[in-house]
């Protein structure tokens, strides 16, 4: 019975904590329902905002309005999380007006006309067939959803992409680009195709439990090119509206845009993501990844287990057994480094510091894929995952300095202030500053990735007034706890290392015990990578979160495997090799991602450090003419 009791206890905590989710799924920032009441569609408007381009070509984004498109200045930006801010989003309010339930067939927005003769005039056209030529995507939001371009992919699937792009360009041999394929009227060659015209198709579910009338469930629309012959009222026909390469004049740029409200009933609000998410099933690939990284957790456990339960079990139970001082004697391998094991190691502040940072980030990583894993950083909620990792990180302090303090006194150190300064002070202000760096040339480069002056103080006060002061109060109860007491004692003199074999020596060593943990999670680190370059939702937190256990696991486990045999060589310097040689993975996916960028923007940067000058963008050039790469 009191089993029975305990199940049912369990049973009804599961419920009480989904039931709380439930709840409180509503009242998170940015997730609450919008409802749109049918009485008032003459009144209630549907807020359309405009995002920041950017394009798998080109690191660099733009906020809106750097192309000149037709912009609306009455109303007021709205505001922005400081995760939005550091991703570059740029939400601004748009032209492009409707209400709910109100169908609009070939409305104008604006009137953009550009004189090649005029300096200004001619460096605003040249930016947006720049533009085009590097297919940069628009990005709309309605209700706080994406508003897709989807259309027909391979083996008849239909992909939806949260983007459309400007326009096309079809080359000087008459081989047409990227969106250029959609139609055979973009035929001419060295000519650019403009998508100055939008229909969008906004679908509703009516809400039959509630009052309110209905919610908006999906947003799509087809970019299409119209030059219209009557700029004044438009009629959305006629031919593509073409820019030739090398046409001199004036040209005149009519935007338009058609809407139809749709009802469907098979699609929930709750649910209103899927058909975006499931546009890019790599379900099959992830459980490939999860299984291939299982098989090396299994043969690692298995080679740390026979070497614990075999090895070291037999030499424990051979010292039980001991008879005679003579066969106490007889030791060797790991065995005879037990006087050194324990000396501290050389540099030992600074793999305190290193120590303390790292539990400050492990912790920090652990928590937020635990929330995203909850659905609370979903993609819906803009900005929060960056926003949760920040604010974490910040409150982490004292674990660093705690773990820093109890390391360093361990290792026999004694300048506790310096100890203190380089945790808080030493990686966070290695990062900052590489940020800062970039930050300015991007600044430089007029990218909406520039963060504002006002953010970089917010960060510089959250870093300073929080997490610095928190890292002192860690090291405080680090340094007043008694340090880590070793079960032997180390010997005055130390042992001299004899010569090291090929695989025992510090960098194979590393070499092999980073690459093997990798591994386990390069699969994962191409849909990330993939993500983040190509401007795509990434979603799959249960399998991130997952395989970030399987390379915590991996990585302990190769660690101790390559500890045991550096051990057994007789060399006692393990303390530094054991933090490398986990911390090489970090090495290896830098150089992946590296090797991923360069793939695919290599052809746009110039040959300099790519994960910090990439964002020098060398593939356009005002007084040359724009050709294909």
């Amino acid at each position: 019975m009191a089993v029975f009791h305990r199940v049912r206890v369990v049973f009804v905590l599961i419920f009480l904590c989904g039931s709380l989710r439930e709840a409180l799924s509503f009242y998170l920032p940015g997730l609450a329902p919008v409802s749109f009441c049918e009485k008032e569609e003459s009144e209630k408007n549907s807020d359309l905002f405009v995002n920041r381009l950017d394009s798998v070509e080109s690191v660099l984004p733009y906020e809106y309005t750097a192309f000149d498109f037709c912009a609306d200045q009455s109303e007021k930006r709205p505001s922005e999380n400081l995760g939005q801010v550091l991703f570059g989003e740029r939400i601004e309010p748009s032209p492009y007006k409707f209400s709910f339930k109100k169908n609009l067939e070939c409305q104008s927005v604006c009137l953009k006309s550009y004189n090649t003769e005029k300096t200004e005039e001619k460096s605003k056209l040249d930016f947006l067939k720049k533009g085009m030529l590097l297919n940069y995507q628009h990005h709309w939001i309605v209700d706080n959803m994406p508003v897709t371009w989807c259309y027909d992919v391979e083996d008849n699937q239909k992909f939806c992409n949260p983007g459309f792009p400007i326009g096309c360009y079809v080359t000087d041999t008459g081989r047409a680009k990227d969106a250029c394929v959609v139609s055979a009227d973009f035929n001419d060659k060295d000519t650019f195709y403009i998508f100055n015209h939008v229909d969008i198709t906004i679908f509703y579910h009516v809400v039959e439990n509630e009052a309110a009338g209905a919610r908006l469930v999906a947003a799509k629309l087809e970019p299409k090119s119209y030059k219209h012959t009557n700029m004044e009222k438009p009629d959305c026909k006629g031919p593509p509206m073409s820019l030739n390469n090398k046409f001199n004049g004036e040209v005149k740029i009519a935007y338009t845009y058609s809407v139809k409200f749709v009802e469907d009933k098979l699609i929930r609000w709750a649910s209103r993501w899927d058909y975006i998410l499931e546009s890019m099933p790599h379900t099959n690939i992830q459980w490939f990844s999860i299984m291939n990284s299982l098989v090396i957790v299994l043969f690692l456990s298995g080679m740390v287990a026979m070497i614990m339960l075999r090895t070291l079990h037999k030499d424990i139970a051979r010292y039980n057994q001991m008879d005679s001082v003579e066969d106490a004697q007889e030791e060797f391998g790991w065995k005879l480094v037990h006087g050194d094991v324990f000396r501290p190691p050389r540099k030992g502040m600074l793999l305190s510091v290193f120590l303390g940072s790292g539990t400050q980030i492990f912790i920090m990583t652990f928590v937020t894929l635990f929330f995203a894993c909850l659905g609370f950083l979903s993609p819906a909620n803009r900005g929060a995952l960056m926003t949760c990792a920040v604010v974490l990180w910040v409150l982490l302090g004292t674990p660093a300095g705690y773990v820093a303090a109890r390391y360093y006194k361990s290792f026999g150190g004694e300048k506790w202030k310096t100890n203190v300064l380089l945790t808080a002070f030493l990686c966070p202000g290695v990062v900052f500053a590489d940020f800062f760096v970039m930050n300015l040339i991007l600044w430089g480069e007029g990218s909406s990735a520039a963060m504002p002056f006002g953010t970089l103080v917010a960060i510089l006060a959250l870093w300073f007034c929080i997490s610095v002061p928190l890292t002192f109060i860690g090291a405080y109860f680090g340094f007043k706890k008694s340090g880590i007491e070793h079960p032997v004692r180390t010997n005055q003199i130390p042992r001299q290392i004899p010569e090291q074999s090929f695989y025992t020596k510090p960098l194979p060593g590393i070499v092999m015990g980073g690459i093997l943990p990798f591994g386990c999670i390069f699969i994962q680190l191409f849909f990330i990578l993939n993500s983040i370059w190509s401007h795509q939702m990434y979603y799959m937190f249960g399998f991130l979160f997952l395989v970030f256990i399987i390379l915590v696991i991996t990585c302990s486990e190769a660690t101790i495997l390559l500890c045991y045999f550096h051990l057994c060589a007789e060399d006692y310097h393990w303390q530094w090799r054991s933090f490398l040689t986990s911390g090489f993975t970090a090495w290896t996916r830098q150089h992946h991602s590296l090797l991923r960028l360069h793939h695919d923007h290599g052809t746009h940067l110039l040959p300099l450090h790519r994960s910090v000058l990439l964002v020098i963008n060398g593939c356009y050039d005002s007084n040359s003419s724009f050709k294909s790469k």
